[in-house]
């Protein structure tokens, strides 16, 4: 799972994890996270998703965070959006207006890239990495994650041994295991999605489903 992977599977279009609509569970518990007008979300491992332009419309700043060049650069094309481009250390920034993509490796992010977020929506990121990865993750945004900070979590069940990711399939065990150190880790939803999702079947998937977290943590309590 490294950089080259991703960068591939973007060249080759082989982005069957890209959607051509908002994420129906964005829509659905957007509100989850009592976020203020104004207020700046993270995208982990965006890509070129329209989630960010749903974002944008309710109201909210986004900061979005993608490997590949090419799918930051086809997210601003592909929605006619101006955008302007600049170095920010390890990362190449591209800005619209509402919107920031960071294009780098994301475990080169810093606490002062995402100073402002007050919350993350991460439908790509963990499912995106094998487990040996997974921690190493959920450790690095941790450290750098404000200290009063709320994501909503969007994750696969599936059994793995029908299918090799990306995506992966992530339980709820160990969900709350990953994240055992936050304050609060509520399961939003869970729903049965393989009979709408044609690709899972023709990759052999007998059971697929999708559910939605809420992660809360506020390390500025006493």
């Amino acid at each position: 799972m490294e950089p080259s992977f991703w960068e591939a599977r973007w060249r080759k279009n082989q982005i069957g994890f890209h959607l051509d609509e908002i994420n129906p569970m964005l829509i659905a518990y957007l509100d989850s996270l009592n976020l203020r007008h104004g207020d700046t979300v993270l995208v982990p491992m965006c890509g070129k998703s329209l989630d960010m332009l749903y974002l944008r419309n309710q109201g909210f700043r986004v900061i979005g965070v993608e490997l590949s060049e090419l799918a930051a650069r086809s997210f601003f094309a592909e929605n006619n959006l101006a955008f302007t481009e600049s170095q920010l250390g390890d990362f190449l920034r591209f800005e619209s207006e509402g919107i920031i993509i960071l294009c780098g490796n994301i475990f080169h992010l810093r606490s002062d890239h995402i100073a402002d977020a007050v919350a993350s929506y991460d439908r790509a990121a963990l499912v995106a990495l094998p487990p040996e990865m997974r921690r190493k993750y959920v450790d690095h945004l941790s450290h750098i994650l404000p200290a009063s900070f709320k994501t909503l979590l969007i994750t696969f069940k599936y059994p793995q041994h029908e299918m090799s990711g990306p995506p992966f399939s992530v339980e709820e065990a160990e969900v709350r295991q990953l994240f055992s150190r936050w304050e609060s880790i509520e399961l939003l939803h869970t729903a049965d999605i393989l009979s709408e999702n044609l690709h899972f079947r023709e990759r052999g998937l007998t059971d697929l489903r999708e559910n939605a977290f809420l992660l809360q943590r506020n390390l500025s309590q006493p």
